[in-house]
């Protein structure tokens, strides 16, 4: 059995600046990766961009990601690459992890664990798209996968279902390959991406972007030979009589991401209802002590340099970590779609909390309100607010007195 201070499973961005905080930290550190190399997405998303926070400079998602395995390389830490955890189970004093890799069932015993498994893309039935189940319908990221790995074209016609940052990239991508794309539809009033991917990689590729439009039914029996779309109302429905039928021989969906918890949630870790991921307290430990969440496993960012931020901050928690003591939970006002973290553990510093969030919906002049006992803490002005596009404010919540039994609500509202 191999024995560690922390265990990273997931050797993504997120993976990858958690285990290396942690080894900075003094922890003995190992990364448990499923896939046969290390760095997680970041590998299909040669597109640039990535960086500009965590390094100043603009680099590819390789570029960014084989900077930090360079990191992982010069420290001692242990990497297990293609080897899958099955069971998690709580131990004395730790947590016992079984992995199955190439050489058989292997244990490992941790002190703390950080989670760092990333998030998966909806599939077709999860937005109950009708029809039969031909060859041809993809997520945006198994599109990328091809056209970016395998250096394979899966489509020369195809429609895209959703405005999602890897959607909008995909569009560009399949264009420079020379494929025609029809357009993209998103069932929303506005866009579901940020707003540099909708300039650079519609508007400059004069893509159409079709809004409170959907798909409703596929055709085709052994490959996919065109789609059904319709407008939509305000509650999202398909408006009868603007169905229209166009011919293509690919729907690529990019309709969202939901963080991979399967590991957690079989462990018993509590999962936020709004984010998706493990609810947290200010250093990113769960509801299981002992047991952390980083990156977009905890909450799906836009950022890969927000990625990396809080995975640093949780390695570095993990290592020497104390147990829960009496949290106050922060209670989600109007406004806002969802943030992290969950909730503040008093007995832990918090006069530097990183708090990630994004509105519930688009606001011009708007304000973000911090409230304790229902008195006015915190306040700061936005020129905007946008869903698509997180926000990180460090607050300081020593300094707003709360304490055992505070009262805390967030709140965002227009000027």
């Amino acid at each position: 059995m191999f024995n560690y201070d922390v265990v990273v499973i997931g050797g993504g961005p997120a993976g990858l600046a958690a285990a290396q905080s942690a080894c900075l930290k003094g922890g003995k550190v190992a990364i448990i990766e499923r896939e046969a190399r290390l760095g997680g997405i970041l590998k299909q998303c040669v597109h640039d961009g990535f960086g500009l926070i965590r390094f100043g400079e603009k680099l590819a998602g390789p570029e960014y990601s084989e900077r930090y395995i360079d990191f992982v390389k010069e420290l001692d830490i242990d990497t297990f690459a293609f080897t899958f955890v099955t069971r998690i189970e709580k131990k004395d004093g730790g947590f016992e992890i079984t992995a199955v890799s190439k050489d058989g069932i292997q244990k490992f015993f941790t002190k703390a664990i950080v989670l760092a498994t990333g998030c998966r893309e909806r599939t077709a039935k999860q937005v109950l798209i009708q029809g039969t189940r031909p060859a041809g319908v993809f997520t945006a990221g198994t599109a990328q996968n091809f056209v970016n790995l395998q250096g394979k074209l899966p489509t020369k016609k195809c429609v895209i279902l959703g405005s999602g940052d890897i959607g909008l990239i995909m569009a560009r991508r399949l264009t420079l390959e020379g494929a025609k794309v029809e357009g993209v539809y998103e069932v929303k009033p506005t866009p579901s991406g940020l707003t540099r991917n909708i300039h650079q990689c519609l508007h400059d590729f004069d893509i159409p972007l079709y809004l409170s439009h959907t798909v409703t039914r596929v055709f085709g029996v052994d490959r996919l030979e065109g789609v059904e779309v319709a407008k939509v109302d305000d509650k999202m429905n398909p408006i009868e009589g603007t169905q229209r039928r166009i011919d293509c021989d690919a729907l690529i969906l990019s309709v969202g991401l939901i963080p991979e918890n399967e590991l957690a949630e079989s462990i018993g870790v509590k999962i936020n209802p709004f984010t998706k991921g493990a609810d947290c307290d200010q250093t990113y430990m769960s509801s299981i002590d002992g047991v952390f969440s980083a990156g977009n496993a905890l909450n799906v960012f836009d950022l890969v340099d927000y990625v990396s931020e809080c995975a640093k901050d949780a390695g570095a928690n993990a290592v020497d970590y104390k147990p829960s003591g009496k949290s106050v939970r922060i209670e989600k006002g109007k406004g806002l779609l969802s943030f992290v973290p969950h909730r503040i553990d008093v007995s832990k510093p918090c006069d530097k909390v990183v708090f990630f969030f994004r509105a519930a919906k688009d606001m011009d002049k708007a304000t973000l309100y911090v409230s304790v006992d229902g008195n006015e803490a915190f306040k700061k002005n936005f020129a905007f607010l946008r869903p698509p596009e997180m926000q990180r404010i460090e607050l300081d919540f020593a300094s707003m007195g709360i304490k055992e039994g505070s009262k805390v609500e967030v709140r965002v509202e227009e000027r």
